[in-house]
């Protein structure tokens, strides 16, 4: 099933136009990690993890949104992001307490920190962090992937900048907070992130 076939079999038929801008969206040039590729294997993490969530298919929503907006020259994407995600789904069937949901589960993204009690929040947050926890191959393949998208930070400036994504990552009580992701992925993530970090030492 291709991007917009899958946002149709989520949100209908008659929104088949926003599946095709989201589409659009995650195939920008720019891309180099937040692509079509990394989309997917989010709403096949939210797939596997669906039964932890409240509602699994705001989950899915909010998944398809998170980083709709992806300009790595500003701090806002997620913010901006969730503002697209109201506009676009305002002229749908989504009620509106759902669009308020997917909107708060997008900016959660910024800090990937949910409430204890927050089952969709913790579903979305792991599924966008899994790529921590991959085989070290991947994740090398995905940590060259965002300094292409940051290709114009200086590398002395990127190095600090990326060590303290790192370190405050590292910092969290958990990486992952449902109890599936935290099995699979939590030990691997953290020798991930201790291995990137002593490589921006280097």
């Amino acid at each position: 099933m291709d991007l917009v076939e899958r946002w149709i079999a989520l949100a209908g038929a008659q929104t088949r136009h926003i599946g095709v801008e989201l589409d659009a969206r995650y195939g920008e040039p720019h891309r180099r990690y937040h692509t079509r590729a990394h989309l997917v294997a989010v709403l096949d993490l939210v797939d596997e993890l669906a039964a932890h969530a409240a509602d699994a298919d705001t989950v899915r929503l909010a998944a398809w949104f998170h980083d709709a907006v992806y300009d790595p020259e500003r701090a806002d994407n997620e913010e901006r992001s969730a503002r697209l995600a109201r506009r676009m789904l305002a002229d749908t069937d989504v009620p509106p307490a759902v669009i308020d949901e997917v909107a708060r589960l997008v900016v959660l993204t910024v800090t990937h920190a949910p409430d204890a009690d927050d089952r969709d929040g913790a579903v979305l947050c792991d599924a966008d962090l899994a790529i921590l926890g991959a085989e070290p191959a991947v994740y090398a393949a995905y940590a060259a992937s965002v300094r292409e998208e940051y290709g114009f930070v200086p590398e002395e400036i990127f190095r600090a900048g990326r060590a303290e994504v790192l370190h405050g990552l590292l910092g969290l009580p958990a990486l992952f907070h449902t109890p599936e992701a935290r099995t699979r992925f939590e030990e691997r993530a953290r020798a991930n992130l201790r291995t990137e970090l002593t490589l921006l030492r280097a």
